[in-house]
This record gives structure tokens, sequence and C-alpha cells, in this order.
């Protein structure tokens, strides 16, 4: 995680980890004469990488970021509308802002992301709660909105791109280790999950010139960067063709090649893989209908591609992924579990999403969710129970009709399960030696260190003699079922 955003707790008295979201805040980079930028950022790793592209942008125009809202001169929430849960913060988090404003007339709040689009009127004008509203593809224009508040009026722009990705935007990364970094390699998604929002939040889906994304990658590695993660929403469905490329030069009026060249994901994961063998890649998220064996055997060729595959299921029935949407069955996502133990062997990490009690899922249906995880074994999950979003096709098409109580008892069955295979798959790793990238100090102690292997589990050792940032050879001695713990060799 980039350091531009560190961790906050949002007080829940029904929280559980199951039901958690993901929340980042900036950290203190303002000097003298600068405006201070506040970014709160909920949900998935794109919003967090949105987040550093929207300081960027801010930056150039004389605003430094600060961790107190208290503070801060404007304040942006960077929303996610994946759960419900998320959009609940958010407006208790609004509620705060607010309260902060009367006491700052000057402050300037604005909500980003996923919920701008379909809030903007509730937010902006009926609760006048906000006074920016910008989608995901508007970030560029947060200047001239910014301006317009100043000027006494209200900012809007939720305009969904066909053709944006930030490319030319140089990330703010302010992480005080340096070893860690996300590029993001593509924008949107067109699969319609009926269960899913960000279609319509993110608009559709676009590639990102690939020599770009070397670039970026080469300029963090010389910067000092270890590890960096290629961000989309469906990575493996990502394509570039120097087709797009001759378009925009021949705009230009400027020479266009003879030969065109298609990129895939995988051929891209090659080219990011071979900026240095000791630049550590990673991905996320894969989709089982489009993740190619090309993709396994990238990674089973380059030692520096981690051996870990995100790989969301969301059931393990085919009639519920059916009408899911997910366009792929039960025994396809078997066979790609199947390849990926064939390819990358039983030490492949491999994690998931799971979504307990989705429209009309019987017993037996639940169950079949159950045994695809005996079979699978999963190292981590995230697990969540169905909870309706407003505008997706599940809303329009399907009655949320499984009891709230049900929901919870299937998704704690799965939560059990997890733990035993999390618990299980981590003992594998007692008495091996595990290369680590050292990333921190473990959060109990300074005088640890910790650090993922490429299997992407933490691994928790004495520091020793070594540094952050550094690699180092560590053997396995116990497990918890979350941490694996060890000694450097």
């Amino acid at each position: 995680m980039s350091g531009l955003i560190k961790d906050i707790e949002i007080v829940d008295n029904d929280k559980k980890a199951a039901e958690s979201c993901d929340i980042r805040v900036t950290e203190d980079t303002a000097k003298n004469g600068q405006r201070k930028l506040y970014i709160e950022s909920y949900g998935c790793q794109m919003n967090f990488s949105d987040s550093e592209i929207v300081a960027s942008v801010m930056k150039e125009n004389n605003f430094g970021t600060t961790s107190n809202m208290d503070e801060a001169d404007l304040v942006f929430l960077n929303t996610c509308s994946i759960r419900e849960k998320a959009e609940l913060n958010v407006r208790q988090r609004l509620t705060v802002f607010n309260r902060i404003k009367k006491t700052r007339p000057g402050m300037i709040i604005g909500v980003l992301g996923c919920m701008a689009e379909r809030l903007k009127t509730q937010l902006l004008e009926e609760e006048k709660m906000v006074d920016i509203v910008a989608g995901p593809d508007s970030y560029r224009d947060l200047p001239k909105l910014v301006g317009d508040v100043d000027g006494g009026d209200k900012g809007i722009n939720v305009f969904l791109s066909r053709d944006e990705t930030y490319a030319d935007i140089a990330p703010v990364r302010l992480n005080s280790n340096g070893i860690s970094a996300m590029i993001s390699i593509m924008r949107g998604c067109d699969n319609m999950c009926s269960f899913c929002v960000v279609p319509f939040t993110r608009g559709r889906e676009r590639s990102r010139d690939p020599h770009s994304i070397v670039k970026e990658a080469k300029e963090l590695f010389e910067q000092g960067y270890r590890e960096v993660t290629l961000l989309g929403q469906n990575v493996d469905s990502y394509k570039w063709s120097d087709e797009e490329n001759n378009k925009a030069k021949l705009e230009k009026k400027e020479r266009v090649g003879d030969d065109v060249e298609v990129f895939s994901f995988a051929k891209l994961l090659t080219m990011v893989a071979e900026v240095s063998p000791e630049l550590r890649i990673r991905f996320s998220t894969s989709h089982p209908k489009d993740i190619t064996d090309d993709v396994l055997y990238a990674i089973r060729d380059h030692e520096n591609i981690c051996n870990y595959i995100h790989l969301p299921v969301q059931s393990g029935n085919s009639r519920v992924l059916d009408i899911m949407n997910r366009t792929y069955d039960r025994e396809w996502y078997i066979n790609r579990i199947d390849a990926i133990r064939e390819i990358l062997g039983d030490d492949c990490g491999v994690s998931s999403d799971m979504i307990s009690g989705f429209c009309t899922e019987t017993e037996e249906e639940h169950r079949d969710t159950l045994s695809l995880m005996e079979y699978v074994k999963f190292d981590y999950s995230y697990m969540f129970y169905y909870s309706e979003r407003p505008g997706t096709l599940a809303e329009k098409k399907f009655e949320d009709d499984i009891p709230l109580e049900v929901k919870k008892r299937r998704l704690q069955e799965i939560v059990d399960l997890q733990r035993k295979h999390a618990t299980e798959r981590n003992k594998l790793n007692i008495g091996q030696v595990q290369k680590v990238l050292i990333d921190g100090y473990s959060k109990r102690s300074k005088e640890h260190f910790q650090g993922k292997n490429s299997a992407n589990k933490i691994i928790v050792f004495p520091k020793g003699d070594a540094k952050l940032g550094q690699y180092v050879d560590v053997k396995v001695h116990d497990c918890t079922g979350g941490t694996l713990l060890g000694e450097m060799i």
C-alpha cells in the first residue's frame, strides 16, 4: 500500500472482519503556503490508486496533503458503492466533516469515485452535504471544480470517459519506505455481474498503453521501489494493440508502423517482469472466465512474478453463478484451479471473494460453496453476505429474498471454514525457507520485521541486521491463521 494513505478505523458495534471495508487517509506532506488536502479513501486498491492520482493533480495546483481533517482546506471522500456498509460509513463521515465545516466555513467537501454518479443529486442538491461531486474519470477537472466552489458555485462532473486512463499523470507516492507501489493498467469493466455496480460507476473497459506502464515500472525501480502491483477490475482482459497507438499518431499527423502488435496481459506481465529480476510483480484482480494458461506460464517462467492469484469465485453453485451473470460455471472454475495447481504447483497462493445469501440461493446451493472451498482450500478470502445495490441488474430482476439471519449464518459457516483452511495452508510452510521482501515493522514490536513471500503471505521475524526493502530468506517455524512466524537464515 502506498504511504499516501494510512489505515483508519471506523467504530461499528456490529463490525465483523467479513463485513469490513478498507479505509485509508492521506499523510502529512503539505508545505508552508500550500492549501491542505485531506483524502479519505474507501474500498479497493483501485480507489487507493485513484487517490494518488488526485493528490498529484492537486499538487500541481498548490495543495499538499494532511492527515488532520480539522486543519484541511479541502476534504475528499473517495467512495465505494460495492457494499452497503461502505456507503453508510461515507454518510457518517460526511456528517462529521460538516460539523467541522461549521467552525471552518471555508472548508470545501467533495465526494469522489463510485458513489458520485448515483448520489450526485441527493448529496449535492437535496441534502447539501457536499460542495463537489466528481466521478472516477473527471479527476483532471478537480482544480476547476474547486475554483467553481471558491467562486460561490457548486462543482460537478460525473462524465464517464471511453478513453481516460490517466497514463500521463505520475501518481504522488508518499510511501515513507518507498518499497511497494501500484500501477493502474486499465480502467472500467465490461462484465455485467448482476450484483455489481462497477460497470455503471466506472464505465467501459479500456486498457492503458503498455509502453507507459513499463516506463512507470522502470522509474519506480530506479527510485528504489522493489514491488509493483498491476491493477485493473479484470486484468486478464487487458488488451492493447499498436493500432490504438497508430490512431493517436495519425491524429497528430505522425508516421505509423506497418505491423500491428497486440499486447495481452500475459505479454504485459512479461514486459514488466523484465524491467529487473529484483522488482517483484503482483496483479489484481483476475477473472475466472478470462485467466489463460499463458498468464500462468508467465508466472512460472519469471521468478519475480509472484506465485499468487486472486481469483474471485463468488459462489460454488452453477445456477447461482448463472444468475450472478458470472459467465462461468463450477466446472470451469475448478478447471482453472486445476491448471493453477498443475502449472504453478500447490505452493501458489490462491485467494477469493465469496457472497452468501444471493437471491434465491438454497441451502443445498450454499453447501456447494462450502464443498468448492474444501476442493480449493483458499489461502485467504474476502467474504460477505449479499446486500442489494441500487441500480444493479440483480436489483431490477430478482427479489432479495434470503432473510438476513440466514445470510449471516451462512456467512459465518463460510468464515469458519476459511479460517480452518487458512491455518492448514499456513502449516504447510512450517520448516520451509521463504524469500521475503521486508516492507515494514511488525504491528506488535519494532524489534520484528514483516514482509510477504511470493504467495502473498505475511511473515514476521526478528529484524536482526536486515533493512527495509531488502530481500531475505526466512525459515518458518510456526504460524497463526493469518501469519507465518520465522527466523532469518
